[in-house]
């Protein structure tokens, strides 16, 4: 009996199907609904939500310090979502029991008990036009405290966007404030004007905090900000509200749009030698839990596991003759129908080389939903390669510029590779050009990334268009 346990492979097609039907977002929303909510009626429950118009119903917090422009975001992005806008203030005004606990508190100039807040958050957000349309939360929470019980409770945000701006900003944007009578719009002399002649002309004075006042609020943002940053890390987007306020909205209305759908990564990543494909794809991976599949690596790790597969290539990297499309293509096949490429996804880099090889790629069950060309001149290219070397006591890499050897010790016993040679990296970086507008060509959707900056820019470039639809 072989006792050899062989790799759990999961069809391709099936990867594709979710991704199409966004069965795994449908999956993940009617089982975190059911496990919060924990109703009475399971069943009655998930039919409750699969008859709501979409699964994808907005749950949207927006913070930020006083004077950000919150209050202003949060109508029109409520309008825009046709999500319910739910505020502090509003939630006072009913008449439930624990809006008249909770208005004994502001009326004794007291805060409102954090307790007593996440019940009246979460009374508010189980009623049916937000549990029909979603809500888009302002203001709330202002505390990691608040953040985490809001959470303990079930209130489990998709979308966080937090507004900041510099405090003199701020405190220059606390006067000035009018308002809208008829419909409560905010607006200001300076930053903020109605295009409505009728509307600017019935606006009146807003009332607000007293510049001590303003200053008090502002230090007690700035004591909480790194606490709430951290309790919802993962689906947070900070966003510069010094700027034209359009500006602004638009940017909130795109992250949230953008990670209004979830797939399964399946990405190619191309460019030149030195653009930094693995260190970026490596970043990702391990941010995203995707499969860093490098197709050298790949091959070589192939090669070294004694299968017949594996001599066969060993032949042709031992006379470093390329390995055929076909042996490559047959590796990958098997590589990426494995359980953690086909449930979370992967990451290719290294393939396809060529006009030849995409063609092949595009007839296997693979294909990718995100194509990225890292963009970076010949000349930068030949400085990052040409100048690294490395340490062949500690195996540590150096470069002259970026990052110099500690000592002269160390700089004097560093190893260059024949393959960071001025001649090697040219001779690849000329292939690489040469079948570049081939590669685009098949890949027509694909995003060019700006590699010449600093690798976490470059990282924050590619993880902006992940889930863009």
């Amino acid at each position: 009996m072989d006792e050899t346990v062989k790799p759990l492979r999961i069809p391709p097609q099936m990867s594709v199907y979710a991704d199409k039907h966004n069965v795994f977002r449908l999956v993940q929303s009617l089982l975190s609904g059911l496990m919060i909510d924990q109703p009475e009626d399971p069943i009655g429950y998930l039919i409750r939500l699969l008859q709501r118009s979409s699964v994808d119903i907005p749950r949207v917090l927006l913070l930020g310090p006083p004077a950000v422009g919150k209050h202003s975001v949060a109508r029109k992005l409520s309008a825009e979502l046709r999500a319910v806008h739910v505020t502090a203030e509003g939630l006072l005004q009913d008449q439930s029991e624990l809006s008249i606990q909770a208005r004994q508190y502001t009326l004794a100039e007291q805060e409102v008990p954090a307790e007593l807040l996440v019940r009246l958050i979460q009374q508010r957000l189980n009623e049916i036009d937000c549990f029909n349309r979603g809500w888009v939360l302002e203001g709330v929470p202002q505390t990691r405290l608040e953040a985490l019980s809001l959470q303990q409770a079930g209130v489990i945000p998709e979308h966080v966007v937090m507004l900041d701006a510099p405090d003199d900003v701020l405190l220059e944007r606390s006067q000035g404030k009018l308002v809208d009578p008829l419909t409560g719009d905010v607006y200001h002399r300076t930053f903020i004007w109605p295009a409505d002649g009728a509307v600017a002309q019935r606006l009146e004075e807003g009332r607000g905090l007293s510049e001590k006042q303003q200053l008090a609020e502002l230090q007690r943002y700035r004591r909480e900000v790194t606490g709430l940053t951290s309790a919802y890390q993962h689906v947070l987007k900070v966003i510069n509200a010094d700027q034209p306020h359009t500006d602004v909205y638009q940017q909130v209305l795109a992250f949230v749009r953008t990670r209004h759908r979830s797939r399964t990564p399946r990405i190619l990543l191309f460019g030149p030698p030195g653009a930094g494909k693995s260190n970026q794809a490596r970043l990702l991976s391990e941010k995203y839990k995707m499969a860093d599949v490098c197709c050298g690596q790949l091959l070589r790790s192939v090669a070294a596991d004694g299968s017949a597969l594996g001599v066969e290539i060993q032949s042709y990297l031992d006379d470093g003759r390329p390995v055929p499309d076909s042996l490559v293509l047959q590796v990958l096949e098997e590589r990426l129908s494995r359980v953690d490429c086909s449930c979370r996804g992967w990451i290719l880099h290294g393939f396809p080389f060529d006009l030849q090889q995409a063609k092949g790629l595009q007839k296997s069950q693979h294909q990718p939903n995100r194509v990225f060309f890292l963009e970076l001149t010949d000349d930068v290219c030949l400085e990052r390669i040409t100048l690294r070397a490395t340490d062949p006591v500690g195996g540590q890499r150096f470069h002259a510029v970026s990052r110099p050897a500690p000592s002269a010790e160390v700089q004097n016993r560093l190893k260059t590779r024949s393959e960071d040679s001025a001649r090697s990296v040219t001779r690849r970086l000329s292939q690489y050009r040469l079948h570049t507008a081939a590669l685009q060509s098949v890949y027509p959707d694909a995003v060019l990334i700006d590699a010449d900056r600093d690798p976490h820019s470059v990282f924050e470039a590619l993880e902006s268009r992940l889930t863009a639809d």
